[in-house]
């Protein structure tokens, strides 16, 4: 192991000790308190033989230093030059409410805000509220909401033309079809009231198909609703429409008694609720996925008494609803319906022959039934059409009181083994038509 050791260079003589630092000014030795003091009393007593050589008996300034030169004071309103023609006028400032000129570089910033604040005008007085309308007699006609006189009164002037405001409403075919104030030519229909007797969608899902653009009539495309086509003109669809069409599902209820086909009512639950995955049949083969988007839309496509049980349709599907309970629908309904006499006495053959035809309910004569024993207490009904309560009110009229009712079958869709309160889809291979 090697040391290294540093030696300290020895002063060569009295030069190198008197050489200033590297860095500042030589100082020298640092004076005293008392010298220091003379110091100050010397300079100042040259400071004033100065100025009294300069200024005499004069009482001197307050800085003798040099000052810098003023800033030229800018010209008043009154000493500035007239404008040309070209200058711009800027707009006149407020006056000070007693005629005097405010000049701003004479006053503080307080004293100038203070001053403007009291040279601002008075704030206007309030306006009078107009006296309040004295409310007059109950039939007196009020005003309606503002109309825009270039729209028609069912037209919105800010979203264009739209259906009837009223949520559900669907004019009737002579109301829709034959308005006097709406031109059209002779034979012609609506175009979604002919969509749906053609069974391409129904009226209302032709509506929109027609607002979006998906409607061709002899291959030229219809967007206006209201649009009007002659019996044999081609109308054609969008594969858009189609596939919207191609998801709407069909789903068929076992309903048990206590649940109401529509809305909810008297406590009771609509039969709607029932269509939850837990509650979809295990040997559902239709192929179709349950998902969220089937309970939109989802309405029943007919009714079944809340104390009557079997199949219930609920459909998305205008076409299928069309079917049920359209106008023109006549789909077979089958229901197996036991029965008991009220008197005691059993159903002659004159009673069987009015259920099967010659009864009539609210002043309307019913249509033809297929009516047959399957055994003591038990009957077959088969009916066309679907009035309130028609079984139960036709087996009173014949002197029998109802005590189960049953739907089995719509048109071509069996109930099946489906189980009482389960629900399935409806299969691609089955119709009710």
């Amino acid at each position: 192991m090697v040391t290294l050791k540093l030696k300290k260079k020895p002063a060569s003589g009295p030069a190198d000790a008197d050489r200033a630092p590297v860095r500042g000014r030589p100082t020298g030795p640092r004076p005293t308190l008392a010298q220091a003091q003379v110091r100050r009393a010397e300079r100042e007593a040259r400071y004033q033989e100065q100025l009294r050589q300069r200024y005499g008996d004069r009482p001197p300034p307050a800085s003798a230093r040099p000052q810098p030169p003023a800033r030229p004071r800018p010209a008043r309103d009154d000493e500035r030059a007239p404008r040309t023609a070209r200058s711009f006028e800027p707009p006149q400032r407020p006056q000070p409410f007693d005629g005097d000129r405010i000049d701003p570089r004479t006053l503080a910033p307080n004293d100038l805000r203070h001053a403007l604040n009291r040279a601002a005008p008075a704030a206007p007085p309030p306006r009078e509220r107009a006296p309040s309308r004295q409310p007059g007699p109950r039939n007196e006609a009020r005003p309606g909401p503002r109309q825009d006189s270039r729209s028609p009164p069912h037209q919105d002037p800010r979203h264009g033309p739209r259906p009837d405001a009223r949520r559900g409403y669907r004019p009737a075919d002579d109301e829709d079809d034959e308005r006097a104030d709406i031109p059209h030519a002779p034979g012609s229909l609506r175009l979604s009231k002919r969509m749906s007797e053609l069974g391409i969608a129904s009226r209302r899902e032709a509506d929109e198909w027609i607002a979006k653009g998906w409607v061709r009539v002899d291959d030229h495309v219809v967007s206006e609703l209201g649009s009007r086509v002659m019996p044999g003109q081609r109308i054609t669809v969008d594969a858009k429409a189609k596939f919207q069409q191609a998801q709407r599902v069909t789903v068929l209820i076992n309903k048990p008694i206590g649940y109401v086909s529509g809305q909810a009512e008297d406590g009771y639950e609509p039969a709607f609720v029932l269509v939850q995955a837990q509650n979809q049949w295990t040997e559902d083969h239709s192929g179709t996925r349950f998902l969220k988007e089937h309970l939109r839309s989802l309405v029943p496509a007919g009714r079944l008494d809340i104390d009557s049980v079997g199949l219930l349709v609920l459909t998305q599907d205008g076409r299928v609803a069309k079917q049920l309970v359209g106008e023109d629908g006549d789909v077979e309904k089958e229901y197996l319906v036991r029965v008991e006499p009220l008197s005691g006495t059993a159903l002659s053959d004159e009673g069987l022959a009015l259920l099967r035809h010659g009864l009539e309910l609210d002043g309307e004569a019913l249509k033809p039934a297929q009516v047959e024993w399957l055994n003591a207490d038990q009957l077959r009904f088969v009916l066309r059409e679907g009035k309130k309560r028609q079984i139960r009110r036709m087996c009173e009229a014949v002197g029998l009181k109802v005590v189960g009712l049953k739907r089995v079958r719509i048109g071509g869709v069996m109930l099946g083994d489906l189980p009482t309160g389960q629900w399935r889809y409806l299969r691609a291979d089955e119709s009710f038509v």
